[in-house]
């Protein structure tokens, strides 16, 4: 490994990486390597590794903490700030500006025709995330218990996303612990520093919230940025396992966005650099814009953008001090697989949501009892919808190709569709 680079040298590589920081989790983390480990050399692989491992038992976009983790293992807390925010930025720049021509045009038949090739790719895109995660993530019957009471507990009964997340953990933590002995490993970081920390990214987490709240005459600025921080807080398993949560929280309970807008912003973000939960910056746009225009929209969104990523740099900040520390503990190792055996739930769960919605252009949602039902109009069936979705399949699955050669590719068919019949 090189000897210390500064950050001027790094600064470049890491905007190199958010511009080109496309295809998901997955293809970030290739380039990352690529770059630092293999090119620059920067991290040993044994350094990027552990790195990856600590960022996976995080809450938030895995991607981009391992960025800002590296930016810090590299040049300390302005290291770790410019690698994070690089990484965001040229994604949320482009997503606001999308989010603008969607929310001036997006009901436009034109516009509403291509993004149905949208939806249909995204039905795939988490169907795959699903076949990916599934034999990684059940690895004993307790494993396949757990995602099963996940996927009944908020499909079903509508349980709360963070109660189900607080469940499996406790769950994992006592009856899930690794075989391995917890080492005794030292740490240099004293507990007064991580608790200044602590403090100092909790201040410049919140201030803005106090600040909207005693002061913005818009009740709705104060009620996305407590539902995006609490978001931050619950966000394991990556992006698709939160989906699921906001999604339905932010369609039927509170009403900001309908399904369709829904998948259209997941749709954007994946053809977009930067993590996928720039997702939650579409969602307050359009929020804002709903009740109030353009100006407010910018602000929701700037405010989400906010209360999404700053928690990253808190976890990241406060927690890196002691990753070998918390990597080496058999009790939090079990707590950690036991959340990422509900994380296949809760995509399952995401992933029926989405496709009824993509698939009938009509879904009455019926109770039993306990039990909350979906059931759709079938005299509103999208047969162009179900024949993008079997299109994506065989490009995505089956022939593996590029996510957002395919998104474009859907678009076009969806258009060619509708002119011939």
């Amino acid at each position: 490994m090189q000897s210390s680079p500064k950050l001027r040298q790094c600064a470049p590589t890491w905007c190199k990486i958010g511009l080109l920081s496309f295809g998901g989790p997955a293809a970030q983390i290739a380039l990352m390597h690529r770059e630092i480990v293999e090119n620059k050399k920067w991290l040993t692989e044994e350094q990027f590794l552990n790195a990856l491992n600590f960022c996976m038992l995080l809450p938030g976009p895995e991607a981009m903490q391992l960025a800002t983790y590296s930016g810090w293992r590299i040049n300390g807390i302005y290291g770790g700030l410019i690698a994070g925010l690089f990484f965001i930025l040229p994604g949320a720049i482009l997503i606001a500006f999308l989010a603008t021509i969607y929310a001036f045009y997006g009901d436009i038949p034109l516009i509403s025709t291509l993004f149905t090739g949208v939806k249909a790719t995204v039905v795939v895109i988490v169907l795959q995330a699903l076949l990916k995660i599934t034999p990684k993530a059940l690895k004993t019957h307790i494993h396949t218990l757990i995602a099963v009471f996940a996927f009944i507990g908020i499909f079903f009964l509508n349980i709360p996303y963070p109660i189900i997340i607080f469940i499996s953990a406790a769950l994992g933590y006592l009856i899930l612990p690794n075989k391995q002995t917890a080492s005794k490993i030292s740490h240099t970081h004293t507990l007064t520093k991580t608790l200044k920390t602590i403090l100092i990214w909790l201040l410049i987490w919140w201030a803005p919230i106090l600040f909207v709240y005693l002061f913005s005459e818009h009740e709705i600025l104060t009620k996305i940025t407590i539902f995006f921080s609490k978001l931050a807080v619950v966000t394991f398993g990556g992006a698709y396992a939160v989906l699921s949560y906001m999604a339905q929280d932010v369609v039927t309970t509170k009403e900001w966005l309908t399904a369709g807008q829904m998948m259209d912003g997941l749709g954007l973000a994946e053809t977009t650099p930067g993590p996928l939960i720039l997702v939650t910056e579409f969602v307050g746009f359009l929020a804002g814009f709903k009740e109030a225009g353009i100006l407010l929209a910018l602000q929701a969104a700037a405010l989400t953008l906010w209360v999404t990523f700053v928690p990253c740099f808190l976890w990241i900040f406060a927690g890196a001090p002691y990753i070998d520390w918390i990597g080496s503990q058999p009790r939090l190792h079990g707590a950690l697989s036991a959340i990422t055996a509900a994380v296949v739930g809760v995509i399952l769960n995401l992933s029926v949501w989405f496709t009824s919605h993509v698939f009938f252009e009509k879904i009455y949602e019926t109770k039993l009892g306990p039990l909350s039902l979906l059931w759709p109009d079938f005299n509103n069936l999208n047969v162009t919808a179900i024949f993008l979705t079997i299109v994506s399949i065989l490009l995505i699955i089956k022939l593996k190709w590029n996510v957002a050669l395919v998104l474009k590719i859907n678009a076009i068919l969806a258009l060619l569709y509708s002119l011939i019949f």
